[in-house]
């Protein structure tokens, strides 16, 4: 089984219009809406690979009751805290004459000291029973910074791979707690390693993967966008490159990235065969509107077109 962790999600809304023009009335050509927060794309993608997935967190009110109904009708199992307040709504809105994305974050509500504890103790709990957790996002107003930390020390404490995918103050305090793997963006692994990193010189950036992987994180995966992605590691420093395609929807795919790599790691792959299932699923979700979503039949084509390259 694979467990998830959203402490912070959302109702996706995904809206289409043509030449968005701020200051002005504009006509939403259609709307897509999911269940959405960066752990509830992780399970989704998990559960289309095949895998038995829990998702838990953070919920609240009707919103809530939405998110909990969407996942339950796609076939993930779900265990959420209930919280005060209304689970939050985050806007991505397309713009199909420019082919660009905007996106509006709700910050959602906050939860209480024992609301944290419920989840803790959720996440004590199911992941004894799981082979890989994965921990996203944000965390939302009025949860302490510790929340991760505490679910690291437990996944470590019971022998469990636990990947960590967040930002900010939460991954620069959870990196010390030995998570399994990290997937910071470029600009979050520069202030990692305190120095800023230029996306050009790649060298620069296996070095500072290494220096993270030196610092006890067994993989340190780095998105290079539409060039595809990195992985350091005990095997070494590897590099994944993509095939191009026409992208349609790129929110969420380093979500679906996370639940590649958790599904390769139930499966027992070895870390080159993980980054190459998960790089095909992360590129596959590009290819559809839905937000955390993919086709079997894209993932398969695109796996045999990446290429794991051995860098050092």
């Amino acid at each position: 089984m694979i467990l998830t962790v959203t402490a912070n999600p959302a109702i996706d809304k995904r809206y289409i219009v043509r030449n968005l023009l701020t200051g002005e009335v504009n006509r939403v050509q259609r709307v897509e809406m999911s269940a959405g927060g960066k752990g509830l794309n992780v399970a989704r993608t998990a559960h289309i690979a095949g895998e038995e997935v829990l998702a838990t967190g953070f919920l609240g009110g009707h919103a809530g009751e939405f998110v909990q109904e969407t996942i339950k009708s796609e076939g993930v199992k779900e265990d959420f805290v209930w919280c005060q307040g209304e689970t939050r709504s985050c806007i991505n809105i397309w713009d199909e004459e420019r082919k660009v994305q905007t996106e509006v974050l709700e910050p959602g509500f906050s939860v209480t000291s024992s609301n944290e504890d419920a989840l803790i103790a959720k996440f004590e709990d199911r992941i004894e029973k799981a082979e890989v957790a994965a921990i996203s996002g944000s965390l939302p107003a009025g949860c302490c910074p510790e929340l991760y930390r505490k679910m690291l020390e437990i996944g470590e404490k019971a022998g469990k791979k636990v990947i960590l995918d967040t930002s900010g103050e939460a991954l620069r305090e959870g990196i010390h707690y030995r998570p399994f793997m990290i997937k910071p963006n470029i600009d979050e692994i520069g202030q990692l390693v305190g120095r800023k990193l230029h996306p050009e010189n790649r060298e620069e950036i296996y070095a500072a993967a290494d220096e993270l992987h030196e610092m006890g994180i067994p993989v340190v995966v780095i998105s290079l966008g539409a060039s595809g992605s990195l992985m350091s590691c005990q095997e070494g420093v590897f590099r994944a490159g993509v095939p191009k395609i026409e992208a349609v929807n790129t929110v969420g795919c380093g979500d679906s990235m996370i639940g590649g790599f958790t599904v390769g790691i139930s499966r027992g792959m070895s870390l080159p065969e993980c980054l190459k299932f998960a790089s095909a699923v992360s590129t596959a979700a590009a290819m559809t509107e839905r937000t955390g979503f993919f086709r079997m039949e894209d993932m398969e084509k695109i796996a045999g077109e990446i290429e794991i390259d051995k860098i050092r």
